[in-house]
């Protein structure tokens, strides 16, 4: 990714956070589990939380739960939906919260926007003594040959490597920290996939799409032209066609322990 291109690609999803609190996914809670094992602690940093997909499952599972989020329109929507948890601005580069206050941080789909060469130092900051570090995505399996097909029609704009279970691991693997000292605090990343199928129509497909940020930084032609092809191939597909179907997905998890 250019580095002049991520600033405006994630501050891009506040002027659609409404259809992204409806319409993206939540995540598995197997891989939620599975990436708080070994915390030394419950206390949750929900760090770029959105309008708290992540939250909501880290809620569910009885964890002490923290999100900070930058776009207030996202802040918003989280409120909205969770005004129990403690929900505070700030962004991963300077973290609203004390040194060793929280036993993990965890990102869902937020990791890959993070500076890392700033931020690392901050997770490691509020992180406690062998904390997680551990960021969650949500991907297509594009093993499924309508999904590998909708990959293919959509373009990676809207589909990019991170968004499908062949390419996840390799888009993800070096994200967790930089080179340098902090990565030096921290041990060997691993990474694991757990189903996670989601029931769409067509409709809800294409609107999950749409909140992607290649697809909403694009002219408003190109986003209509790159919808209207998507909409012609789901109506192609015999898996697709009925009301309500299953769109293979899995989360993925990258992890790892602050030693």
């Amino acid at each position: 990714m250019e580095p002049d291109a991520r600033p405006r690609l994630a501050s891009s999803f506040g002027a659609a956070a409404v259809a992204y609190a409806e319409h993206r996914p939540d995540y598995a809670p197997d891989a939620v589990r599975w990436a708080l094992e070994a915390a030394p602690g419950p206390r949750v940093l929900d760090l770029g939380a959105g309008t708290g997909k992540l939250t909501g499952t880290l809620v569910a599972l009885g964890v002490d739960v923290i999100a900070v989020e930058p776009d207030p329109a996202m802040l918003t929507e989280l409120r909205r939906a969770l005004p129990a948890v403690r929900a505070l601005p700030g962004n991963a580069e300077a973290i609203p919260l004390p040194d060793g206050s929280v036993d993990a941080v965890l990102a869902g789909n937020a990791l890959h926007w993070f500076d890392m060469a700033v931020a690392g130092p901050e997770i490691a900051r509020v992180l406690a003594p062998g904390g997680i570090l551990a960021g969650l995505w949500n991907v297509m399996d594009d093993r499924v040959d309508w999904v590998a097909g909708l990959e293919r029609v959509s373009g990676s704009a809207a589909i990019g490597p991170r968004d499908t279970f062949s390419n996840w691991r390799t888009a993800t693997a070096g994200l967790h920290l930089p080179d340098g000292g902090v990565a030096a605090r921290f041990g060997s990343p691993e990474q694991a996939e757990f189903p996670h199928g989601q029931r769409r129509t067509a409709d809800s497909l294409i609107a999950t799409i749409a909140t992607r940020a290649g697809v909403l930084v694009m002219p408003e032609p190109e986003r209509e032209a790159t919808l209207a092809r998507i909409r012609a191939f789901l109506a192609t597909r015999p898996e697709t066609t009925s009301a309500e179907f299953t769109l293979p997905m899995l989360t993925g998890v990258l992890r790892v322990r602050q030693l």
